[in-house]
């Protein structure tokens, strides 16, 4: 089935002949038929991991995304992160709650409490404890699962699981095992894929991580494609390839049934420092708050 009755080959929709307006047209019937769920930032320009955010940026920002997804993901639960989850269930959005892991141990009890906290207070409807922590070799596998487990015992009425890249989850069955949900990062762009093969791409992703999953629920927690930057071998970062993956993702998560966070909600500056020029424009909406695809 697909919502936007379009013809699809094995790589995904059929975008020949399509021009600019038309991928525009389909890419706003998607998003206002409602998204499943968006990693959701409140860093405003000049901002980064560590600076304090307001309630007010994250309301501003929230009431952005309202009209068009059910979930949104959240890497923190410090520096006024913590804020998030209370905002969007507020306005009806549940919440996909990470705790950020690192390898400063005294701020990462701060996010284990702090996240413990907002499930106990009801504000969490999935919990995430680390992102890419393997994957950055930030802390052990054992340390990881310590972790996990004393947040589960914490939290007994809402799922707890662990965010990496697809393929840490066969590499390390332990961690798979605690983990209530598998939350799995899917990235064709930063695998060098070319748009072409992006999609069977990630569809094997997916596919990879379901088979190692144990029967677990498997969510893409990222999956998304620039629209600016320098190519990274065959993926290239272009306007008209971020509109076609948006909408590959989309119509191939209604045929399968399958949860997806896009990434990401708005461009953010500061992921320069650590991607590259590539790493300013993930968003679906710019720095200011203009959606680009319309």
């Amino acid at each position: 089935m697909s919502r936007i009755n379009q013809p699809l080959t094995l790589s995904g929709v059929d975008f020949s002949n399509k021009s600019k307006e038309e991928l525009n047209e389909i890419f706003m019937k998607i998003l206002k038929g409602g998204i499943h769920g968006i990693s959701f930032s409140a860093y405003l320009e000049g901002q980064q991991p560590g600076s304090i955010i307001s309630d007010q940026q994250i309301i501003d920002r929230m009431k952005i995304l309202l009209p068009y997804t059910k979930w949104v993901r959240s890497f923190s639960c410090t520096d006024g992160n913590e804020n998030i989850p209370r905002i969007a269930h507020e306005y009806g959005i549940k919440t996909l709650v990470g705790a950020w892991l690192g390898d400063d141990a005294e701020k990462n009890e701060k996010e284990i409490n702090a996240v413990i906290e907002l499930a106990k207070k009801g504000y969490a409807d999935i919990v995430a404890i680390g992102n890419e922590v393997l994957l950055r070799g930030d802390l052990t596998e054992d340390q990881i699962i310590d972790l996990i487990l004393r947040v589960k015992r914490e939290v007994t009425n809402v799922p707890v699981g662990y965010v990496d890249a697809y393929f840490q989850f066969a590499a390390h069955p332990n961690i798979t095992e605690v983990c209530d949900v598998i939350l799995a990062n899917c990235y064709p762009f930063w695998e060098g894929y070319s748009f072409d093969h992006a999609l069977l791409y990630m569809k094997e992703m997916y596919r990879k991580t379901v088979r190692v999953s144990g029967g677990k629920k498997v969510i893409i927690s990222e999956t998304g494609w620039p629209n600016k930057g320098t190519p990274d071998r065959a993926a290239v970062p272009s306007y008209e390839n971020a509109v076609k993956y948006f909408i590959n993702s989309y119509v191939w998560a209604a045929e399968e049934n399958i949860d997806i966070f896009y990434f990401s909600s708005f461009d953010e500056a500061w992921k320069i420092a650590a991607e590259g020029d590539v790493g300013a424009y993930w968003g679906l909406w710019d720095k200011d708050g203009n959606l680009k695809y319309c």
